[in-house]
């Protein structure tokens, strides 16, 4: 096959809390939105030639959705995890930190529950 783009759908019941989100606190721009009588969705650029759609019908768990639940998560690698760490914080955002020996994590939560996590790019494998 032969693929032009790639994407994910995120699904939210909190639409408009996590559009905001991901273009005002993760900063990824808007692409495309899309709002009539048959759908209500947003497309955000995510990476070289990869989309972001968020629309709604989702279900939201504001502790944080389980894993058995919702299998993926979104990574966003930095180049420096501990800046961009700040930079989530002074925006509110609760950040868990993980130092393994196979890079470093950081661990936050969307408005619907969905696990995101930062990677820092040198330590990726």
């Amino acid at each position: 096959m032969q693929y032009t783009r790639t994407g994910m759908v995120l699904c939210t019941e909190n639409y408009s809390d996590c559009v905001s989100f991901y273009t005002e606190v993760m900063e990824l721009p808007v692409l495309h939105i899309l709002d009539d009588e048959h759908s209500k969705l947003t497309t955000l650029g995510f990476g070289s030639g990869t989309y972001l759609m968020i629309e709604t019908g989702g279900e939201a768990n504001t502790l944080g959705k389980p894993i058995t639940r919702n299998p993926v998560w979104l990574r966003f690698n930095v180049e420096n995890i501990d800046a961009s760490v700040s930079l989530l914080e002074d925006k509110g955002i609760v950040v868990n930190v993980r130092r393994e020996v196979w890079g470093t994590i950081a661990d936050f939560l969307d408005p619907d529950g969905n696990r995101c996590s930062l990677r820092e790019e040198s330590t990726f494998g």
